[in-house]
């Protein structure tokens, strides 16, 4: 089977431009939140106005209250403002507005690049903008994070995230009870990851509960992993898969419920695999 390692790939045209519009977001970023110069909101919106509606973009508050405007212009122009929208999990009870505010401009501004023309996608500055926000949006974000386009949060500030951990298209992180996410590993397209559950007689009765994904783990195409399950090392989710409890480190679960249907080539000596790891991350 051949190895088929990643290629690299000479600067793009307008790569300076890219540069410098990423190197002045991170410049206000890392101003502290009291300092007027950095207010997130604005950030958000001015860097959306000058992508999206770039004629806009130096007199928006102008043209947000300029009745000759047409109303539906002036709307999406008002909406590159966080503070003017609301997001899902504004309106979940156990929701703390003093972590969620903070991390909600930076959200939108992550969701609206991946939907404006130059966002989608563009892989490399998609990349580079998202290995930027994520550290101020994460509890903890490790180095050489990758998300590509479409990755979505509950809260966003119950993401613990290592080293090398890639995640791509359309994936789910429902961090409201917490994921946990250690080194090298890699979430497929269109996973879920929950760490919530609704109780079956009344959806309004929320359980939170850490979700734990151990280094090396692969949750492969389209699986889900349930809230409070704990993926062990080099655990594997297959496509489809829904695990509903714990994966064996180095087992490869499919099906649903997803069950172990083999171990991992590489796995250590077989006595220390063939159980549920006894190191479990504390609840």
């Amino acid at each position: 089977m051949p190895f088929l390692p990643l290629r690299g790939l000479p600067p793009t045209g307008n790569a300076s431009l890219a540069d410098a519009w990423l190197e002045r977001i991170a410049d206000r970023l890392a101003r502290p939140i009291g300092d007027i110069t950095t207010d997130r909101a604005v950030l958000c919106r001015e860097s959306l106005a000058e992508l999206c509606y770039p004629q806009y973009a130096t007199n928006w508050e102008t043209a947000v209250n300029d009745a000759s405007i047409p109303t539906g212009t002036r709307l999406a122009l008002s909406a590159l403002d966080p503070r003017n929208i609301t997001l899902e999990p504004e309106y979940y009870s156990d929701c703390e507005d003093a972590r969620f505010q903070p991390v909600k401009p930076l959200l939108w501004l992550w969701y609206s690049f991946d939907r404006s023309p130059i966002g989608g996608q563009n892989v490399g500055l998609g990349v580079a903008l998202r290995r930027l926000l994520a550290p101020h949006i994460f509890k903890r974000c490790g180095e050489n994070f990758k998300a590509f386009q479409h990755v979505e949060f509950s809260f966003g500030y119950n993401m613990d995230v290592g080293d090398n951990v890639v995640v791509h298209r359309h994936v789910l992180l429902d961090d409201r009870g917490g994921i946990q996410i250690a080194n090298n590993v890699s979430i497929s397209d269109y996973a879920n990851i929950y760490s919530h559950t609704h109780s079956i007689v009344d959806q309004r009765d929320v359980t939170n509960v850490l979700t734990v994904l151990e280094d090396g783990v692969r949750v492969t195409y389209h699986a889900t992993v349930l809230a409070g399950v704990q993926v062990g090392e080099q655990g594997m989710v297959g496509a489809n898969a829904v695990a509903t409890k714990d994966v064996r480190p180095y087992h490869v679960y499919v099906g649903i419920p997803a069950k172990s249907v083999r171990v991992k080539p590489n796995a250590p000596e077989p006595g220390t695999i063939l159980r549920t790891s006894e190191h479990r991350v504390p609840r």
